[in-house]
């Protein structure tokens, strides 16, 4: 699911305005959680019979619901419908079944004693007006400004017993669904999986007959119903196959600019099918309902969607993956769903429009990312706004996913999230812990660490970083660094590879340090003089680094003539002095820290003595650069910074 600002102006929709947008919907967004869903017993099939009018608002229903039983003997089950809504009668086969309706369940007398394993198959009949927890679960709505009419539901998370009764658990997922919905024939009405059949009822009726065969979570199954107008595609895979990709748009939106938005939905078909595995639910569809909703919701194979802005459409569809093939086995683990269709978002955006697009949109993330408060793991889910908290769920929980490719690369990266998709918990539900074990399964490391602190932790790491350099008496160069952090609350401090990037005037180099400690020193041996080393150069951290001075008397290269600048910082002048303790040819400059000659000023053979000379620094930039003195062809250098 994913938030639009009601008011829309580019395409980037995850990376900009959502935030107001979804804070004035959590102002009135109430939450009606089932006090317990009924555990002794596992949902396979839902049939929804539904007879919806908009004038009088109204739905009257027949449910279907077969179940196996968990325990040993039960004889009696509770259903999830809010009160809301009026139960009319419960049948098994053609027994009425006496019932008790209140605190937003019914329970049931079954007809006989049922033992574990054994099915059952009841019918509820209902009506009444739907009613609107959460997200506003079930609308009666309108569109092209009130002249046209339209209704939709939006279940998630706990919003399904609004409009239907079922059992309320995410992690109980039936086996397949029916949706059947009648309405005027005004109405062309969708819902998941194939459309079967379309009656024309002699009442000025229609009804829709949609099939889902495959295992569906409650939250996922939906209706949208509108004077639709149908725009059909193809997702063509594996040499002639083809599967359906079917657009269900509002009249007024069928612009040229939103045909051509929903022609992308097969190049990300293809794209996520390459990166992901096959689309999960090929044998039956893919496409779009319209509704009146500022954002999305992945409905499976049919998301319900306002705009089709590429990266709200690229976000919605890889959670048919990340949600839907694998839904998260409880709230707490939320990000399972929505940081994966989060960093979806990137995953499409480098691969349509490169490298750098993709680091701009994760430097957006990560600015979002560090204002999230409290862990991704969730530990309020009677609280709506923790669970779609849009800093921590989704941003943070999308940079997990860029800071876990960086660790481990792009080919093994790519192979744990099709691997995870085609394991165990394939179709059904999963937490943290599995997607972890099949991590590190793939990658064939330990990443205890890297879960533990970025799952069940909480902010980001503050590194102060400083470096230096000697020069040796075998030309060689002792290059000393340390990292240290400020002390977090949970954990204390962070563990993390660490990239630094040698850069040096004949090519760079990288390496990687393992930074586990809260202060730790690094040595290392170079053949060449470093002009500069970058902290974490590809931005593979979420973080904030402080780049520490080298003190004014400590050298960056060799020590043999006592280069003193001062002051340093400085904004204007500095004062740079040194000892010869014999004649020599002297050449004083400054660099910046491509290598690249900045200010020059003493070249020229001088005696033995003290020298102090003053420059004029204002010319520069502010930034960071290298006073070096040269004498007799050794270098002695001092890091200058220049401020404003």
């Amino acid at each position: 699911m994913q938030w639009t600002a009601l008011a829309q102006n580019t395409d980037s929709e995850c990376a900009t305005g959502k935030i107001a947008a979804w804070e004035k919907r959590i102002q009135r967004a109430k939450i009606q959680a089932t006090q317990a869903p009924d555990n002794n017993i596992d949902v396979t099939y839902y049939k929804l019979n539904l007879n919806v009018t908009y004038a009088p608002k109204n739905i009257k229903g027949e449910v279907t619901i077969k179940a196996k039983c968990q325990v040993n003997e039960i004889d009696k089950i509770t259903i999830d419908l809010q009160n809301a809504l009026t139960t009319d009668s419960v049948k098994i086969g053609n027994v009425k079944l006496p019932f008790l309706h209140q605190s937003n369940q019914i329970l049931i007398k079954l007809d006989r004693v049922y033992s574990e394993n054994q099915f059952f198959s009841i019918v509820i009949y209902y009506h009444g007006i739907p009613g609107s927890s959460g997200f506003d679960s079930f609308v009666f709505g309108n569109h092209n400004s009130g002249k046209d009419l339209a209704i939709w539901s939006l279940s998630e998370p706990y919003g399904s017993p609004d409009w239907f009764p079922c059992k309320n658990a995410v992690d109980d997922k039936a086996d397949s669904s029916d949706v059947w919905i009648t309405a005027d024939k005004y109405f062309v009405s969708a819902s998941n999986g194939i459309l079967e059949k379309v009656i024309e009822n002699q009442n000025g009726t229609k009804t829709y007959q949609w099939k889902n065969h495959y295992p569906i979570a409650l939250y996922l199954i939906s209706i949208a119903m509108s004077n639709y107008t149908e725009v059909r595609d193809t997702f063509r895979y594996e040499g002639n196959k083809s599967m359906p990709v079917t657009h269900f748009i509002y009249p007024e939106s069928l612009t040229n600019a939103n045909r051509t938005a929903l022609e992308k939905t097969v190049l990300m078909l293809d794209l996520f099918s390459e990166k992901f595995g096959m689309y999960p639910f090929v044998k039956e569809k893919y496409g779009h309902a319209q509704f009146g909703w500022g954002g999305g919701m992945e409905h499976q194979t049919c998301t319900s969607i306002s705009s089709f802005g590429e990266t709200l459409v690229a976000h919605e569809l890889a959670h048919q993956w990340f949600g839907n093939k694998i839904t998260c086995k409880n709230w707490e683990n939320i990000w399972l769903n929505e940081g994966f269709a989060s960093y979806s978002e990137c995953i499409y955006t480098e691969a349509v429009s490169g490298k750098m697009a993709y680091d701009n949109y994760i430097k957006s993330f990560m600015n979002s990312a560090k204002t999230a408060k409290g862990s991704i793991f969730v530990q309020d889910v009677n609280n709506i706004n923790e669970i779609f908290s849009s800093t921590r769920t989704y941003r943070k929980g999308a940079i997990v996913l860029h800071m876990m490719r960086g660790i481990v690369g792009d080919e093994v990266f790519y192979k744990i999230l099709k691997t995870y998709l085609n394991s165990k918990n394939a179709y059904g539900s999963a937490t943290t812990e599995d997607f972890q074990a099949v991590a590190e399964q793939v990658y064939g490391q330990k990443l205890d660490y890297f879960f533990k602190q970025w799952i069940y932790g909480e902010n980001y790491p503050k590194y102060k970083f400083q470096w230096s350099v000697q020069s040796q008496l075998d030309n060689t160069y002792k290059l000393n660094v340390n990292i240290s952090q400020n002390t977090n609350t949970t954990p204390a401090f962070f563990t993390m590879p660490i990239q630094l990037k040698i850069s040096k005037s004949l090519g760079d180099t990288t390496i990687i340090v393992l930074n586990d400690k809260a202060s730790q020193s690094y040595e290392f041996t170079l053949k060449e003089k470093p002009l500069n080393i970058d902290f974490d150069p590809n931005s593979l951290i979420l973080k904030e680094v402080e780049i520490l001075n080298v003190l004014a008397n400590e050298p960056v290269f060799g020590d043999d003539f006592g280069l003193n600048v001062f002051p340093n910082p400085s904004t204007d002048e500095i004062n740079v002095s040194f000892v010869l303790k014999r004649a020599a040819q002297v050449k004083l400059f400054i660099l910046d820290f491509t290598g690249t000659e900045v200010l020059s000023s003493t070249d020229e053979k001088l005696k033995q003595g003290n020298y102090s000379q003053l420059l004029k620094i204002n010319q520069l930039a502010a930034g960071t650069y290298i006073v070096n003195l040269n004498v007799d062809g050794q270098n002695e250098s001092r890091k200058l910074v220049r401020i404003q």
